[in-house]
């Protein structure tokens, strides 16, 4: 059965509004077997993720991460580019991010984000054009060079955290604190200016309107600009992108370029929004969870927003339960695993009924 005799909205909306379902469904079943009610849990994640300015600065806090992560990898999935580097490329941003804060002096913060969105940016792509170059000029497939190359950043960054990084006499392996020139608005002190009150203490800040004018800004790249038309036309067939003229070794570089900067934008989150320094596992899996964010938004800009606050209420609700229940920690993280598995490895379960049932319509 065809998938594609979904209608674009069915696709879009309510598949992934199944699978969700499905999940929530089995996560359910599962507290219940432990001795726990189910419906205090999902009222306990929904109140502490969204029923105060504490619970939606964490909630928006994490959905920032994931907007970056998200939009990284889809728009390396237009081009059929599966890059799963968002780990390591947001921890070399991170990487820039501290070396532009703490060797150049800002006398402002506008300068400084100006600075470390340049640097961050520059030391993702950098890490990502590396696999793009291996894909396009040796061969090498951009899922394995990838994944590999996380794992690389992580022992280059523990380097120069040790090494050059880490103030003398410190154990912690750990930049020093960014100068006060280099402190990012909290979205406490943006809301302020409106008359609007919100908590403090959530490290939200100036970050997600960053994140959210990117989600418009990659959605205008890909729908309104001839770049976007070559990379979504090398997605959908690279036989005839070629006929096309357009070069598929250039494409993967540029791509990878765009991806490897989207990813490592999100330092300007955690490392210089909520940290205000540069520590060892800054990125803390949001680079996987992009992943799941971009599936989840089926690599559209817009989804990939939506997505990204839905994955930012798991995370939030999810630490609310493992504090105020008697659910473990390690469940938690089932249940999260559970809405990546449904959205991204088992999509056709859900998808495939759903196109029997439009094709029954259409015959009925």
């Amino acid at each position: 059965m065809s998938t594609k005799r979904i209608p674009h909205w069915a696709d879009v909306t309510l598949v992934p509004l199944l699978s969700v379902f499905l999940a929530f469904v089995i996560s359910a079943v599962l507290i219940w077997a432990i001795g726990e009610s189910p419906w205090e849990a999902v009222k306990l994640m929904v109140d502490g993720a969204f029923g105060s300015s504490y619970g939606w600065g964490y909630t928006l806090y994490y959905a920032t991460n994931f907007m970056f992560t998200g939009l990284a990898v889809a728009v390396a999935f237009q081009a059929r580019l599966f890059n799963i580097g968002g780990e390591g490329q947001a921890a070399l941003g991170g990487l820039g991010v501290a070396l532009v804060c703490l060797y150049i002096p800002w006398p402002h913060w506008t300068l400084a984000l100006l600075g470390a969105s340049l640097g961050a940016a520059a030391f993702g792509a950098l890490w990502a054009f590396i696999p793009g170059y291996l894909q396009a000029k040796r061969g090498s497939h951009i899922v394995i060079t990838t994944i590999m190359f996380n794992f690389i950043a992580a022992s280059f960054l523990n380097y120069m955290l040790v090494s050059f990084l880490r103030p003398q006499g410190s154990q912690d392996p750990s930049s020093p604190r960014f100068p006060d020139a280099t402190t990012l608005p909290k979205l406490h002190e943006i809301l302020g200016l409106f008359g609007i009150p919100f908590s403090k203490v959530p490290p939200v800040n100036i970050s997600l309107l960053i994140a959210t004018a990117l989600c418009f800004a990659v959605w205008w790249m890909l729908w309104r600009t001839r770049l976007g038309y070559q990379i979504r036309a090398f997605g959908e067939s690279e036989p005839a992108a070629k006929y096309a003229g357009i070069s598929p070794a250039r494409i993967t570089i540029i791509v990878m370029l765009i991806s490897g900067g989207l990813a490592g934008l999100m330092a300007l989150n955690n490392v210089m929004g909520e940290q205000e320094r540069l520590v060892l596992n800054a990125v803390e899996g949001a680079g996987f969870i992009g992943i799941a964010v971009a599936l989840m938004g089926r690599n559209h800009p817009f989804g990939v927003f939506l997505a990204a606050i839905l994955f930012g209420f798991l995370y939030q609700g999810g630490a609310e339960l493992a504090l105020w229940t008697g659910i473990p920690r390690e469940l938690i993280v089932v249940i999260q695993a559970l809405v990546i598995l449904f959205t991204g490895a088992l999509d056709n379960m859900v998808r495939i009924p759903i196109a029997k049932l439009f094709a029954i319509r259409r015959t009925g």
